[in-house]
């Protein structure tokens, strides 16, 4: 049964996301996977272990010892991360989620998430991880290779909730805002929200006639409003998504290489550092 798959850990971020999981899954009428994942983690690297240096007898107490040390770490984050779901789960209930189910897993966070995205509709996870959460005007290093590998939607939750009652589409008639288009025009988790179709590129008959066409598909019963301005992306795409009361940013994600990326930047990761609404990210 497909679900939604939220994704969240000890930081401040989710709260954020078990809200925005409840949302989706109350239009969606669908169940809600809350995952959590225990990173494996390393005791003699994380420890700076320098055993090899020192006498024998010494290396093999301080492994000893690391074991030990390794083996209470493991069972304080299970049991950090079995409260966390039970949390969770609560504010999911009392948020109205169709149905909530909690998963526990060690491994890879980003390996894990693609695993348990396969029955999912959409994934929702928090702009930043319990490492990075105070890195202000940063993305969480998880959340990229997450979005780039992704075969579904990515619901990126801001810090503070609220519920989101209208669309700011970012289009730019790319394959990727194409693809996001076509999840507008078809997902229940939508209906009835107006959406403003947002192009930052001069203003031509060429570009009219994308957002006339994009607008056409979206139907006149939605309330759709264009918005085309010349002007840098995230400027223009941050001003819209800030005069638009209850908004929730539409996109395309990452339509160049990682590695164009690296050089010349990403309009992507702009707008989820910059904007403080949830962003929903199609590949």
């Amino acid at each position: 049964m497909e679900h939604v798959l939220a994704c969240i850990d000890a930081s401040s971020y989710a709260d954020s996301v078990c809200d925005l999981a409840a949302w989706a899954s109350k239009r969606l009428s669908m169940p809600v996977e809350l995952l959590h994942v225990v990173q494996r983690s390393d005791a003699v690297a994380a420890r700076g272990d320098l055993s090899g240096a020192i006498g024998l007898g010494v290396k093999t107490s301080l492994m000893e010892e690391l074991v030990n040390l390794e083996a209470a770490d493991a069972k304080l984050k299970v049991e950090r991360g079995r409260l966390l779901l039970a949390a969770g789960e609560k504010r999911l209930r009392e948020g109205g989620a169709f149905d909530v189910r909690t998963l526990h897993r060690h491994g890879g966070i980003v390996e894990t998430i693609l695993e348990r995205e396969e029955g999912a509709r959409v994934v929702v996870i928090g702009k930043r991880g319990a490492s990075h959460e105070f890195a202000s005007g940063h993305i969480g290093s998880k959340l990229e290779r997450v979005v780039r590998a992704s075969t579904k939607p990515v619901l990126v939750a801001s810090r503070e909730y609220s519920e989101p009652r209208s669309i700011v589409f970012a289009y730019d008639a790319s394959p990727a805002a194409e693809r996001a288009l076509g999840r507008l025009v078809e997902s229940t988790l939508f209906t009835g929200m107006s959406v403003n179709i947002v192009m930052a590129d001069t203003d031509n008959e060429a570009h009219r006639r994308a957002l006339n066409d994009a607008a056409s598909r979206l139907g006149a019963e939605r309330g759709v409003t264009t918005t085309l301005e010349s002007g840098k992306p995230e400027a223009v795409i941050a001003k819209v998504v800030g005069q638009t009361p209850g908004a929730m940013l539409v996109m395309g994600a990452y339509g160049h290489s990682p590695i164009r990326t690296l050089i010349v930047g990403s309009t992507t990761t702009t707008m989820i550092r910059t904007v403080h609404v949830p962003v929903l990210l199609v590949r």
